[in-house]
């Protein structure tokens, strides 16, 4: 640093300037060598849900197509506890080197919104979102043909029809509310601890319906034991051009169960730009669209890159709480 302290004003001004200067230039060709070193090791995948699920399933796609794309290693580890939260507090206080990702569903944000998780969006950053499942409701084909009879029993029969899903935080709920929100039905949500529960509760007769991914149930329809009969959607899926949209009833709603990439907050940029350009690699890439294909998923656009992901959560985060709020 030079020694400014008997250089005339002007000069002095010159040469802090350039100082600063040089400061920056120096600042960003060692921000371009670490991205240009990283990885320096083998990646860890946090998945924050349990072994076969989506995000597992997803988590699991991507791993040996990054691996390729990075020339290294990744080992997934699942931390399923408290709606995956634990995963969120280690990759927040892991070191902030891009090395350790976040994958997670929406139930980061909702269980947010709900105060149940500890890991605030200002912890974490989005590396990218690479999927955006479309939401259904599912029920007994037997009990209620299409969405017209569902909704008439509910009109008939104000307060009696029950739906469930997965814990009062998940996306199934905030799907339940988001629906109650905007038509105006009368119905009431149990929590269940697990998906298989909330499915054995519809076909056993003794709930009415279940939120859920259409990619969920894909087993049940073949079966005929369960269907879909409304699509969270602007336009009718090309697979089920039978099953109405939310948006056809006049219903804006359309978000599903998002599932995408964190890192720890302090993560340089250009390690974060390095993987989002990674990651966004495999999404183009033709083994990860016929995955999305083949578990369709393939509906509507998943990919957004970081800060347009940022900007979708926080605006998840506004809405689900305003409904948490008046539930």
């Amino acid at each position: 640093m030079f020694d400014t302290r008997n250089v005339k004003p002007h000069l002095k001004s010159y040469l802090l300037a350039g100082s600063a200067g040089l400061a920056l230039v120096w600042g960003a060709a060692a921000m371009a060598e670490e991205a240009a070193d990283f990885p320096s090791g083998p990646l860890q995948f946090l998945v924050a849900a349990g072994a076969g699920g989506g995000t597992d399933n997803f988590a699991r796609t991507v791993k040996p197509m990054l691996e390729e794309a990075l020339d290294t290693r990744v080992t997934v580890i699942n931390l399923p506890s408290a709606s995956g939260a634990l995963a969120h507090q280690r990759t927040a206080n892991s070191d902030p080197d891009g090395h350790t990702l976040d994958f997670a569903s929406s139930t980061l944000v909702t269980s947010l919104a709900a105060g149940q998780n500890p890991t605030g969006l200002d912890q974490l950053t989005p590396v990218a979102r690479m999927q955006s499942d479309v939401m259904t409701l599912i029920v007994d084909p037997e009990k209620y043909a299409d969405f017209d009879a569902f909704k008439a029993h509910v009109e008939e029969n104000p307060g009696d029809v029950i739906i469930g899903g997965t814990h009062a935080a998940s996306p199934d709920r905030m799907a339940f509310l988001s629906l109650r929100d905007a038509s105006g039905l009368d119905m009431n949500f149990i929590p269940y601890d697990e998906e298989g529960s909330v499915a054995a509760n519809v076909m056993g007769g003794n709930i009415d319906g279940m939120f859920g991914e259409i990619s969920s149930v894909l087993s049940y329809m073949e079966s005929g034991e369960m269907m879909p009969i409304l699509v969270f959607a602007e336009e009718r899926l090309p697979n089920f051009p039978d099953i109405p949209t939310t948006v056809e009833n006049g219903w804006d709603l359309t978000d599903g169960n998002e599932r995408g990439i964190f890192v720890n907050a302090e993560t340089p940029d250009a390690i974060v730009d390095r993987l989002e350009a990674s990651l966004k690699e495999v999404y183009d890439s033709e083994p990860y669209q016929q995955y999305e294909e083949k578990v369709n998923l393939h509906y509507r656009e998943g990919w957004l890159g970081s800060e347009d992901y940022r900007k979708k959560l926080e605006e998840n985060y506004e809405l689900y709480k305003r409904l948490l709020e008046n539930s």
